[in-house]
């Protein structure tokens, strides 16, 4: 996935208003003439790599279609604590009633850009990159995942239909990987990639033998992750995954698989520090 459309998450946005500001700001309405214009910054106050720029502006102007935006540094940027990264001008009622839900979206999404680029940096020396899960809070998972591009990440399947992952239970079901695999072949058709979790070298080799286009190495040792990996021999890509930490995985990209799936990239999550501050002058 290399992005979204605001039209894809103008749903989210609208139910963020919803939530956040009901039949109206009862403060802000009260207090703020409607006619009033003032000039408002953002800034970081702990460093880390900013994402969802377009959200944060895309919220002001559904409150306030003229307000001018400018942003001071791009989404995938890496900025230092104390750092301006917008500037705005517009409504001063706009700029109050949409803080809260602009911050919400921009800080977590910055948030999950710094923790990717946390483990990109990790494995820099290695040819082996960092997968997101769908581990994403429901609702929010095109911007969590554009979050991980923008950190130096890469997207695996954004849901259920659009690759296959044959997991323990199908193939618990199904009565063997070799099962499982034709299974869907015979239903979905040869043209979807089919990636199979595999927990042992004799699965290994089964879902070697199926031709299957990547194999996951799920709760593996590492001297096990690194037997499988000769094994495979680039007949397919290695995913490895399971208790992936940032303490590990550079002795885990060291045994040559291709990927490591992260899930607390997107569901541990912790929201990188932004402030808005009003000129009360503007």
């Amino acid at each position: 996935m290399k992005g979204f459309r605001l039209e894809d998450v103008k749903p989210l946005i609208e139910f963020a208003f919803k939530e956040d500001i009901g039949e109206g700001d009862i403060t802000t309405n009260s207090i703020v003439p409607d006619d009033l214009i003032t000039k408002a910054s953002m800034k970081a106050k702990s460093s880390g790599v900013i994402a969802g720029l377009g959200i944060a502006e895309y919220v002001f102007r559904l409150l306030d279609k003229d307000i001018v935006w400018k942003p001071l540094v791009n989404d995938g940027d890496y900025v230092e604590k104390g750092q301006i990264i917008l500037e705005i001008k517009g409504s001063y009622r706009a700029l109050l009633t949409g803080e809260r839900t602009a911050l919400n979206f921009l800080q977590r999404m910055s948030g999950i850009a710094t923790a990717t680029a946390k483990y990109v940096e990790a494995v820099k020396n290695y040819d082996t990159e960092i997968l997101d899960t769908r581990k994403t809070v429901p609702g929010l998972r095109l911007l969590d995942k554009y979050a991980v591009k923008m950190g130096g990440g890469t997207n695996h399947r954004i849901g259920l239909y659009d690759m296959v992952l044959i997991k323990d239970n199908h193939i618990k079901v199904a009565g063997g990987i070799k099962n499982a695999v034709a299974q869907v072949r015979k239903s979905a058709g040869d043209n979807i990639k089919i990636e199979v979790e595999t927990t042992n070298l004799s699965e290994v080799r089964e879902a070697l033998e199926m031709k299957v286009d990547m194999i996951m190495l799920d709760n593996m040792t590492n001297q096990l992750m690194s037997e499988a990996v000769k094994m495979i021999n680039r007949k397919a890509k290695v995913e490895a995954s399971g208790n992936m930490t940032l303490e590990r995985i550079r002795e885990v990209a060291e045994t040559g698989v291709d990927f490591i799936s992260i899930g607390a990239l997107t569901h541990s999550v912790k929201a990188m520090d932004i402030s808005m501050n009003i000129d009360n002058e503007g």
